[in-house]
């Protein structure tokens, strides 16, 4: 039965004494001229909060007030109702109890959306749930996934090409019918359920008899398998003309990238082609320009580590190293660092590979190894285009490790990533890559480790104690004391897509050498170097910087445990008497 009021909104919100007559005046006087639902305008309006206005809604048309923030919904019930008719209707079914469904709607009222709701679920009838619009939208985006569409689509396409393994060439690559071939819908799909999901990239695996389309969401891969296998070569043809590689190239790997628009979202794509045993496998980044850059203070970097790194950085000369595996997010702190050094009063230059984010004021180079555009090269020219900060993407090799760390001693402030462990051991990797212990030691000033660990979702968090098993993993790994600790889990939801993650924060390290380094450097003995690094009383290691996260309830400990067994596998050996400073044995 579906529920009606007794009078009119405006009259009843009136005799409640919620609003005023000439609040109900006003907004019926805006109704008139926006066409907009009249509770809409009133919030518009602010006469009124949507919260006050759906829980008077509850109780007169005497339904439920749901928060669907925090609930778990299943995908074949939020696909009982297609998507083009929830977002009309603003409706979203919730639960299936049987002969009958529950149904969220942000204006309880419309009866004309009710009927309609009720013809396309019958035989079913429907009971009516209100909840806040903004609740809504966002559930929209978690939960109505593409992977239903990608799937028609997919089959679609194995319909037109799996016959004869022959792709229309012409049609392929006719500019003017891309938004009218399969393939295009297809891909459409695909970057559209990615942006949905925040996924970083995509990859794209052909294998036996199944084509696998990935996504990595906050680090962890999740999958999508499609039976039509064949149509994975179309897929990619259709990719490498977007990022204009050769398509008649299917032995080599190739590297490209291009530009696109999905759902608003100013979106650069970097693509990696590779032959394997059944076809070719696609990796595609995922860059969201229009997201805009994070700035220092959006990293997640505790504030104490922040007022160090912003003290380093007013250096006029010297060497910033950033460290950690691939996807640690290295990249985005060093724009981070940038954006803060960029004034009108300095020259910027970086040497990039690639060019992630254009940085205004700031001179970008792009490396191009085909024609000799490497690293070291660029670095030459760039030292005698009088910068006053340079940026370079990565410490590849000798030459170019070289060639920065004199440029931190002849008056530069030089920023760099390098793939290492922890802070310790990147600056004896630097050693390793044949640089001089001399100029290491008189050039680097700081190094910055750093991890991403998934964050809890705020959602759906709940305190919780950990096991026997977890506390004894603690108690072997620090003596940090967690009896005050706020331990959280999420028991998942729509918006973290039932995972319990939603997200990510950096976990950071940060190593200043002081003068016991920099001898120990000089000399070039790993040991006193590692052992003047752990006793430092500004050193906090990686893993107890996780710790810290897990006792606040940002993480969990499986997260940490990740973290910690990542971070000791490279340790430098030392004997338990080198180090008094660390609470966390490698």
């Amino acid at each position: 039965m579906k529920p009606k009021l007794k009078m009119r909104l405006g009259d009843l919100l009136v005799q409640e004494q919620i609003i005023t007559n000439d609040q109900l005046m006003q907004a019926l006087a805006e109704q008139r001229n926006s066409g907009k639902k009249l509770g809409r305008t009133l919030i518009d309006l602010a006469s009124i909060t949507e919260d006050q206005l759906l829980q008077f809604l509850s109780q007169q048309l005497n339904i439920p007030f749901l928060d669907i923030s925090r609930r778990a919904i299943a995908p074949q019930v939020v696909n009982l109702l297609p998507e083009v008719q929830a977002r009309r209707y603003r409706a979203l079914v919730v639960e299936d109890q049987g002969d009958s469904v529950l149904v969220a709607m942000s204006d309880p009222a419309d009866l004309q959306a009710m009927d309609n709701i009720e013809v396309l679920l019958a035989p079913k009838t429907i009971t009516i749930a209100v909840v806040t619009e903004s609740q809504l939208l966002e559930a929209f985006d978690n939960l109505y996934r593409r992977t239903g569409e990608i799937a028609q689509i997919a089959g679609k396409l194995d319909e037109e090409y799996a016959a004869d393994d022959q792709f229309d060439l012409v049609s392929l690559t006719d500019a003017d019918s891309d938004n009218e071939t399969t393939v295009v819908k297809l891909l459409q799909s695909i970057f559209e359920d990615a942006v949905q999901m925040r996924a970083s990239d995509i990859h794209i695996e052909p294998g036996d008899k199944v084509l696998r389309i990935r996504q990595r969401i906050d680090g962890q891969l999740q999958e999508n398998i499609l039976p039509e296998v064949n149509i994975a070569a179309a897929l990619v043809l259709r990719l490498k003309l977007m990022a204009g590689l050769d398509i008649s190239e299917k032995r080599l790997p190739q590297d490209g990238r291009f530009h696109m628009e999905i759902k608003g979202h100013q979106i650069d794509v970097r693509m990696s082609t590779m032959p394997i045993y059944h076809g070719e496998s696609v990796v595609m980044r995922l860059l969201d320009q229009s997201a805009g850059l994070l700035t220092l203070n959006e990293t997640g970097m505790p504030p104490a580590m922040l007022a160090r790194i912003r003290k380093q950085i007013k250096r006029p000369h010297g060497m910033l190293l950033v460290t950690g595996p691939t996807g640690s997010g290295k990249t985005t702190t060093l724009y981070g660092v940038l954006s803060e050094l960029n004034t009108a009063d300095r020259k910027i230059i970086t040497v990039e590979d690639p060019v992630e984010y254009q940085l205004p004021r700031i001179n970008q180079v792009q490396v191009n190894h085909k024609i000799g555009l490497n690293f070291s090269n660029v670095l030459r020219t760039t030292l005698r285009q009088d910068p006053d900060i340079i940026m370079v993407g990565e410490m590849r090799d000798q030459e170019t490790v070289e060639i920065g760390l004199r440029g931190a001693l002849t008056g530069h402030f030089v920023l760099s990533t390098l793939h290492t462990n922890d802070a310790v051991t990147s600056a004896l990797r630097l050693l390793d890559m044949g640089a001089a212990s001399y100029l290491v030691a008189s050039a680097l000033r700081v190094i910055i480790a750093q991890r991403l660990v998934r964050r809890v979702c705020q959602n759906c968090a709940q305190p919780y104690h950990p096991s026997a098993q977890d506390i004894a993993w603690l108690n072997s790994v620090t003596h940090q004391d967690f009896s005050d600790a706020t331990f959280k889990i999420g028991t998942g939801c729509q918006s973290c897509n039932g995972s319990g993650y939603r997200g990510r924060v950096g976990v950071f390290e940060i190593l200043e050498l002081d003068d016991g380094m920099i001898d120990a450097m000089r000399s070039g003995n790993p040991q006193d170097f590692a052992a003047a690094a752990y006793n430092s009383p500004n050193f906090t290691p990686l893993a107890e910087s996780a710790l810290e996260y897990l006792a606040q309830g940002l993480t969990t400990i499986e997260e940490v445990e990740k973290l910690v067994e990542d971070v000791s596998e490279n340790q430098i050996p030392l004997s338990t008497d080198m180090i008094s400073h660390s609470k966390v044995e490698g």
